[in-house]
């Protein structure tokens, strides 16, 4: 799971939000080592109290103002979360948040096309939405893959002729393998290659965060608002660091 998560975290901060930067896109900030000009954070209203991934929100909103953000060559040690349950909590709260973000930003979709393009409009359905859609559908693809490939039932050949039957499952497969890929060239960029046969277990981490938009949408509904508590910490390593960390400097 560290591994995974570790992956997940190259891949997001070492390429995909220096992409979005260079295409002029919005940046859903992450929660760690942000930095900003506190007068124009207050200017803008700060974070929004009620939404639960509250760095996401402002990074588009910053965009929605037509504000730029931009990624730093720096690094932050953030813990890889170790425990399963703990990791649930931090993951539904986050894709709970990407909802919320979608939802509020999306009541005025002009401004964001307005200060951005279209092209930086897309950006935010797809690495804000479709987050939480790709999290959601995952399971409902495969399921309906093995379902075809097992019963075969007359009645789906009917629904859907063979040409659209034989293009889906191509998309399924080769979509699939595109995203294994980004999560083994995620860490070559830190030179990390040791981490970069994991990613070809991405496939299962992905099941985790199917499980987790479901969670996340189920709050949405009846606990909108809910902050889901996630544990720091917790590690050995972690617990070491720190150690060392408070004898160094205390």
């Amino acid at each position: 799971m560290t591994r995974l998560f570790t992956l997940e975290y190259s891949l997001w901060f070492d390429w995909l939000l220096p992409a979005l930067q260079r295409m002029g896109a919005p940046i859903p900030l992450g929660g760690t080592s942000n930095f900003f000009r506190a007068g124009l954070l207050a200017e803008i209203g700060g974070w929004d109290p009620y939404n639960v991934t509250e760095d996401a929100d402002l990074g588009l909103r910053l965009a929605r103002l037509g504000y730029r953000v931009e990624v730093m060559n720096s690094t932050t040690f953030e813990e890889a979360n170790c425990r399963l349950s703990n990791w649930m909590r931090q993951r539904s709260r986050w894709l709970k948040g990407y909802l919320q973000t979608w939802l509020v930003h999306m009541r005025r979709p002009h401004r964001i096309i307005a200060t951005t393009g279209w092209r930086g409009f897309l950006a935010v359905q797809l690495f804000v939405a479709g987050n939480v859609f790709s999290a959601m559908i995952n399971p409902i693809m495969w399921t309906g893959f093995v379902f075809w490939i097992t019963v075969n039932p007359p009645i789906l050949n009917q629904l859907f002729p063979a040409p659209v039957l034989y293009l889906n499952l191509f998309a399924l497969i080769f979509g699939n393998l595109v995203f294994v890929l980004l999560m083994v060239i995620g860490p070559l960029k830190r030179g990390w290659r040791s981490l970069a046969p994991y990613g070809l277990t991405a496939p299962a981490y992905w099941l985790l965060s199917s499980a987790a938009a479901y969670k996340a949408l189920s709050q949405a509904i009846f606990r909108p608002h809910y902050w889901e508590k996630t544990d720091h910490v917790i590690s050995k390593a972690a617990r070491q660091k720190r150690e060392d960390a408070l004898k160094t400097h205390f």
